[in-house]
């Protein structure tokens, strides 16, 4: 029996199972993970994803491989630099690792139990967020998200999928429109699951018909996730984010930004010093891998593929984390730092 276990991540004692986000919706595969080479795959695969998901799978792995390897407090710091180079933009990873070398001359036990509660705060951390995310929604409301921000990227419930969980349960009846969302259609894919799994009423659309969808004013709120928040309220989503903010702003209506306090980066001043990762050209190419092997485009064409985009806090309604709702007057106080 797994220690700990959320929807997409079993920890036993010296291993890791992963859920293969790379094969859903059409098959639950778990994978065993037993190494930080095996984590790094996983990762830049995106078989492990979420910015909540991916710091806590790296805390384990690096306190299993403490485990392994005692009294060798060098290596365990070259491991944890190379976890950390894994995924740059998502500040969640950094809070995970920092606070794991924090406890590395207590010895393994302590990384053990480090990543313990590092998983047991998150389950918190999302339950709270949910909560203040409901608060804002209203019954009948229509609620466009982008990318997956469920119980799959998180230890708990998630964070904006995580508000339309919460307000399920209260009996809100939603309808949710969901953003296909590159790289590898996670909001088609992942989202689309999640959504039939809570039992609440969605549809599926590809990334730029969400304009056309708000002109016709059928989207009520835009609720999304992060993976890195700046001091300035900047913060970096899935590619796509931004385009949706600057569409919203145009029609009016609330786009708001959920996410635990492990994603606000204070030494972060603006959106310009968020790094942004590249993928593959494959990806834009064609479908490849578990997808198949179809290719539409030439196959030298050139591309440009950030994983991220960078959202200015203009553009944001209000920023929902853990702890509060902050407008933006909050934000330009740095309340969301504190």
């Amino acid at each position: 029996m797994p220690h700990l276990q959320s929807r997409s991540l079993r920890v036993y004692a010296d291993s890791l199972e992963y859920l293969d986000q790379t094969r859903l919706p059409q098959t639950e595969t778990w994978v065993r993970c037993s190494s930080p080479d095996e984590w790094q795959t996983a990762v830049k695969s995106l078989a492990i994803r979420g910015a909540p998901l991916i710091g806590l799978s790296a805390a384990f792995v690096l306190a299993q491989y403490a485990a392994q390897h005692p009294g060798r407090e060098n290596e365990w710091q070259r491991v944890s630099d190379r976890l950390r180079a894994t995924r740059p933009t998502a500040v969640n990873l950094m809070y995970c690792l920092d606070a794991m070398e924090a406890c590395f001359s207590q010895g393994p036990a302590a990384l053990s139990e480090r990543a313990t509660a590092l998983f047991e705060e998150d389950r918190e951390l999302c339950l709270r967020m949910a909560k203040y995310g409901a608060d804002l929604l209203a019954e009948g409301e229509r609620v466009l998200t982008h990318c997956n921000t469920g119980a799959l990227a998180t230890a708990g419930v998630g964070t904006a999928i995580g508000a339309l969980a919460v307000a399920k349960k209260r009996g809100l009846t939603l309808h949710v429109y969901v953003n296909e969302t590159r790289p590898l259609l996670q909001g088609g894919r992942l989202t689309a699951w999640e959504m039939a799994d809570l039992d609440i009423p969605y549809q599926l659309i590809a990334d730029s018909m969400a304009a056309s969808l708000m002109a016709a004013g059928k989207v009520d709120k835009v609720m999304v996730g992060a993976d890195r928040i700046c001091a300035n309220g900047d913060f970096a989503n899935k590619v796509g984010t931004y385009m949706l903010a600057v569409v919203a702003n145009y029609h009016q209506v609330p786009f708001y930004v959920v996410a635990p306090y492990t994603t606000v980066d204070p030494a972060c001043a603006t959106g310009d010093d968020i790094p942004i990762e590249q993928r593959d050209a494959a990806e834009i190419r064609g479908a490849t891998g578990a997808f198949g092997d179809i290719v539409w485009a030439p196959e030298n064409a050139p591309v440009w593929n950030p994983s991220f985009d960078v959202t200015p806090a203009s553009l944001v309604t209000g920023w929902v984390l853990d702890t509060g709702v902050f407008d933006k007057a909050a934000i330009a106080r740095g309340e969301h730092c504190r």
